[in-house]
């Protein structure tokens, strides 16, 4: 039995309390915040000590090992003394990967990694696989490990919990994309946040398996400093550079073990480069995993995304409209602007991250026939754009964005949700601003039948 603390009482930190109180050690939770109602109510009943609104570090440093949430960074005040007086301060994720049985698919990436781990996730079960899905998606691993395991999980895992790894070893890792991010967790130090992903591998031995996209520049950087040595896999979108993987603009190919599997990307439930790249990438991890082809198929063709990812939210004279409010950096929003061949009414806007919008450039010219911003202060938004857009407008408000937009459009035309900057301006976070969103379309629907 150890005396272990945990910094957070969220679905993470709640959930790694109660797998350590089932594994018969003694816990003590610490929150600086308000702990909900109902989550103060199982705590009690378990016996389990709790502080609120506050951090005692005095009973911090009687723990044995700390767990702390992923959105504590380790350059916390109370963190640095943990760390100092030799206490180990882990992840959930850590944690909670002493007490599985099953082995791991663990998905990372700037961009796609939600989408990425419920399409691999979709795939395992439609193949007849046991499998369980976690991380930063869902429920907490340690909370489900509590009453049931599974010969597989599925863990979307995000640099912020890779930092609290350290015995952690994934079966099948798979790193999509790095990109610019987060960077003011990181001292604004890229190479660093490059390290920290890498890092997800740093336990894997030559039995396991690295997925990676192939032609990313900053991700190739990582692999020249890549501790773990993982049999490698790299996807491409260029044929000539694939050993086996790749989307050629028609289809997804994978040819491996003396199998050549193709897929239609018009018959798949995912659109766009991106989401192929994605695809694949869940594709490869589940037949390593033992997949069938067939399942596979099945899934492919089923799958149903997360909320507020490219979301088709309905159609209004002939306009389609899209909620991808989870595109919340330049990276996603390209990759969202790539998807469509129509013109676009595009919205975006709100807390700027130091956005470099010049990358959008060659995507936006001749695509995008208006700009909604939907922001507090647009002028960086305005004046990136002035010129490449034909039309430009302003709002704070999401009915009048979306009405502006219908009125702007034409049938065939697509209005486009993807902010490219946080949302905390105008909104509680990116699924408030995404329902938001929804909300004014539907209204929308209901008036235009009148």
């Amino acid at each position: 039995m150890k005396k272990i603390a945990i910094i957070g009482a969220g679905e993470s930190g709640f959930g790694a309390a109660l797998l350590a109180h089932a594994k018969a050690h003694e816990v003590f939770v610490s929150d600086a915040g308000n702990i909900s109602d109902e989550r103060k109510a199982v705590l009690s009943q378990k016996g389990i000590h709790y502080e609120e609104q506050g951090h005692s570090l005095e009973k911090l440093l009687q723990a044995e090992e700390v767990i702390k949430s992923p959105g504590i960074a380790y350059s916390h005040p109370a963190i640095q003394e943990i760390v100092k007086a030799g206490i180990p301060v882990i992840d959930e994720l850590e944690f909670a990967s002493r007490y599985t049985r099953g082995r791991i698919i663990a998905i990372t990436g700037t961009n796609g990694k939600t989408t990425t781990s419920l399409l691999t996730y979709h795939l395992m079960k439609s193949t007849d696989l046991d499998v369980g899905l976690a991380g930063n998606v869902g429920q907490s691993w340690a909370g489900q490990l509590v009453s049931e395991d599974h010969d597989w999980w599925v863990l979307e895992v995000s640099s912020f919990q890779i930092e609290g790894f350290r015995a952690f070893k994934p079966k099948i890792a798979v790193l999509l994309n790095i990109t610019p991010d987060h960077l003011d967790r990181y001292q604004q130090n890229l190479d660093e946040y490059i390290a920290t992903k890498m890092r997800l591998t740093d336990n894997m031995d030559e039995k396991g398996h690295f997925i990676y996209f192939g032609e990313d520049d900053y991700l190739k950087s990582g692999l020249e400093k890549m501790k773990g040595v993982p049999k490698k896999y790299a996807i491409h979108s260029d044929q000539k550079e694939s050993s086996g993987f790749y989307f050629d603009d028609k289809a997804v190919h994978l040819d491996a073990d003396g199998e050549r599997w193709s897929w239609n990307a018009e018959e798949m439930a995912l659109k766009g480069r991106h989401n192929m790249i994605n695809s694949l990438c869940a594709i490869l991890a589940v037949k390593l995993a033992g997949g069938k082809k067939d399942g596979i198929g099945k899934g492919l063709r089923s799958f149903k995304n997360a909320p507020h990812r490219l979301e088709f939210s309905g159609e209004i004279h002939g306009i389609s409209f899209i909620n991808d409010s989870k595109g919340t950096n330049v990276d996603a929003t390209a990759y969202a602007l790539a998807t469509f061949s129509q013109p676009i009414i595009w919205i975006a806007g709100g807390i700027d991250k130091g956005n470099d919008y010049t990358v959008l450039f060659p995507i936006v010219k001749g695509r995008v026939k208006a700009l909604v911003c939907l922001g507090k202060d647009n002028k960086k938004l305005k004046a990136a754009f002035e010129g490449l857009v034909p039309e430009i407008i302003e709002t704070e408000k999401m009915a009048e964005a979306v009405g502006q937009s219908l009125k702007l459009g034409k049938p065939g035309d697509v209005v486009l949700l993807s902010p490219a900057c946080a949302s905390f301006d105008l909104f509680k976070n990116y699924e408030d601003r995404g329902n938001q969103f929804k909300a004014a379309v539907e209204e929308l629907k209901e008036s235009s039948k009148w």
